[in-house]
């Protein structure tokens, strides 16, 4: 992220690498389990599911959603298990409007030689954090890599901020909201499908 940047009054941050591989989990858990063919995840009703765990009421509300992923080198990246999945092409620059509000989509890749995922995910949340029009985050980070890091972090804040994981976490700054049901939704999982 660049220090010209301008961020909305509600912000989602996600690493783009670790909610691809839980919902690539979801999908090989849930065919089994539900014997039927998983669908890929739908990113814009992904989006609305986080922005309503994260309090937002439906509205004219401006959110941005911020991808950070690995470079692939000259490859595009994607998110092999959403559609649309192509973060430089389909994604990034990307936006769409329904009763949420008006999402606008960026992509950022870790410039490797300067960084590393953890720390960029780290420094993006301090940025979007300290950012005065910022009133509302959402945050998935890789809790198994870097979550503690980003629960100490979230001591200090001030925001209101949700943290989306896959299990409880504990800590103060922040409420918790569990990422595999926004997932699941945006898959066509119904409840009504369990036995």
């Amino acid at each position: 992220m660049t220090p010209d940047i301008t961020l909305s009054p509600h912000v989602i941050l996600v690493d783009a690498e670790y909610v691809d591989s839980v919902a690539f989990d979801l999908s090989v858990n849930f065919e089994r389990m539900l014997e039927r063919r998983i669908p890929k995840v739908d990113l814009a009703h992904w989006l609305d599911c986080v922005a309503l765990d994260g309090g937002i009421q439906p509205g004219e509300n401006q959110i941005q959603a911020i991808f950070l992923h690995e470079k692939k080198g000259e490859k595009h990246a994607f998110l092999d298990n959403f559609m649309p999945s192509d973060l430089q092409n389909d994604i990034d620059g990307k936006a769409f409007k329904d009763n949420i509000g008006e999402f606008t989509m960026e992509a950022y890749a870790v410039a490797k030689d300067m960084t590393n995922k953890a720390d960029f995910f780290l420094e993006t949340m301090q940025v979007i954090l300290n950012f005065k029009q910022v009133e509302n985050v959402m945050l998935i980070p890789n809790m198994e890599e870097y979550g503690a890091a980003v629960i100490s972090e979230l001591r200090k804040n001030k925001k209101n901020v949700t943290l989306l994981a896959m299990s409880p976490q504990m800590g103060t700054g922040y409420q918790q909201q569990i990422l595999g049901y926004s997932l699941m939704s945006a898959m066509g999982i119904r409840g009504t499908e369990f036995k």
